[in-house]
C-alpha cells in the first residue's frame, strides 16, 4: 500500500537561479517536498547541487513557456531572468516566459486546486512618478524600450493572475519583488551589487553609470525568501500584490563606497553613461507587508554585504566581464 504523507508538494519554477535556490533551501527545512524546476538559462545546477540526494528535494529541468503535467499543493512562480543581461539577450523569449510561462503555470494551478505564488518586481513601476511606491501607483513605463520585455511582460503576467482568480477563482498570491542581493548571485548579471563586489574584489575600477545620485533599496536574500513563505501562509482572501523589499534607500555611489569599504579594496571609482530608461528612485512602501505579514526585513545593508563579499571572496564564480548596466 501506498505510503500517505501530509508533507506539502511544492513546485518551485526557476528554482536553480538565485532566488529561487534558496526558496527551494527554506522549504525543503520547512519539511516540504520540493520540485524545483528550471532550464537553466540563468540558473545553474551549483545552486542546487546540495539538495541532490535530498528524498525532499527533486529536479526537473524544464522550461515554462511549455506545459508542466504534475501533482502540486503550491506553486511559486519564479522563472525568467531578472538581470538586463540576460533578459536584454533574448527579449521575445523573455516576454514568452513572462506571459506563457504564466499562462502554463496557472494551468495547471487551475487543474490541481494549487495555491499559486508569482514573482513580479518592482519594475513594474519603470521610472517612477511617485517616490517611494506604493501597490496602488500603476507606473511609468516605456512599452518599447530595451528593458520593456521584462518590465511588460511582468505587467501582462500579473494581468493573467488576476484574471485567472475573477474567472476560475485561482488562489493567487503576487509579490513585487524590489532590489536583492546575497550569495547565489550570477556575477555577470548586470546587478549593481555583484558588479562591484567582482570590481571591488579584482582592484578594477568601480563602474558608476550616471552621476551616481540614482537610488536603490536593497534587501538581502534570506529576508525576501522569508517574506514569500509569509505571504504563501496567509488568508487566500489577501492577493497582494505587495511589495518586498528593504525600505531604506541608498544611492549608488553610496553603495560603491560601502563596498570599497567592505572589502579593504584599493579601487577606484568611475563614472560612465546613464543606461536607456534607468530608473531614477526605487524604494518601496512596505506597510501593506508589514501589516499583512508581520514582515519588514531584519539584515542591515552592512552586514549583507559582508555576507555577500565572504561568498564571492571563496572563489565559486568566474570573473566578472565588462558587460554591466547600472542600477538593475
Amino acid at each position: 500500500m501506498k505510503k500517505i504523507t501530509n508533507h506539502k508538494r511544492v513546485l518551485v519554477t526557476g528554482g536553480a537561479g538565485f532566488l529561487g535556490s534558496h526558496l527551494c533551501d527554506r522549504l525543503v527545512a520547512d519539511g516540504c517536498d520540493v520540485l524545483c524546476a528550471d532550464n537553466f538559462f540563468s540558473g545553474t545546477k551549483d545552486n542546487i547541487a546540495h539538495l541532490i540526494g535530498n528524498p525532499r528535494f527533486e529536479l526537473l529541468r524544464h522550461d515554462v513557456t511549455f506545459p508542466l503535467y504534475v501533482e502540486v499543493d503550491e506553486i511559486y512562480n519564479l522563472a525568467c531572468p531578472a538581470s538586463p543581461i540576460h533578459y536584454q539577450y533574448d527579449p521575445v523569449q523573455t516576454t514568452k516566459t513572462s506571459v506563457h510561462g504564466a499562462i502554463n503555470m496557472l494551468g495547471l494551478a487551475k487543474r490541481t486546486k494549487a495555491k499559486i505564488l508569482h514573482a513580479s518586481t518592482s519594475e513594474i513601476y519603470g521610472d517612477p512618478t511617485v517616490h517611494p511606491q506604493t501597490e496602488d501607483y500603476w507606473g511609468h513605463v516605456n512599452p518599447i524600450g530595451l528593458r520593456s520585455c521584462y518590465d511588460e511582460g511582468k505587467r501582462c503576467a500579473e494581468t493573467l493572475f488576476f484574471d485567472y482568480r475573477r474567472q476560475h477563482k485561482l488562489r493567487i498570491k503576487v509579490a513585487r519583488i524590489f532590489n536583492t542581493y546575497g550569495p547565489r548571485m550570477h556575477p555577470n548579471d548586470g546587478r549593481v551589487v555583484s558588479n562591484f563586489i567582482e570590481q571591488a574584489l579584482k582592484g578594477a575600477p568601480i563602474t558608476v553609470y550616471g552621476d551616481g545620485k540614482q537610488t536603490r533599496s536593497f534587501c538581502y536574500v534570506d529576508d525576501l525568501i522569508d517574506a514569500f513563505v509569509r505571504l504563501m501562509a496567509t488568508s487566500d482572501d489577501f492577493t497582494g500584490p505587495v511589495n518586498l523589499g528593504n525600505p531604506q534607500e541608498f544611492t549608488i555611489l553610496e553603495l560603491a563606497r560601502k563596498v570599497i569599504a567592505n572589502t579593504g579594496s584599493r579601487s577606484e571609482i568611475v563614472f560612465k553613461p546613464l543606461p536607456s530608461d534607468d530608473p531614477m528612485q526605487r524604494q518601496p512602501d512596505i506597510s501593506l507587508a508589514k501589516q499583512m505579514l508581520q514582515w519588514e526585513p531584519k539584515v542591515a545593508l552592512n552586514e549583507g554585504l559582508r555576507r555577500t563579499i565572504s561568498y564571492f571572496g571563496a572563489g565559486r564564480r568566474p570573473a566578472v566581464n565588462d558587460l554591466v548596466l547600472s542600477g538593475s
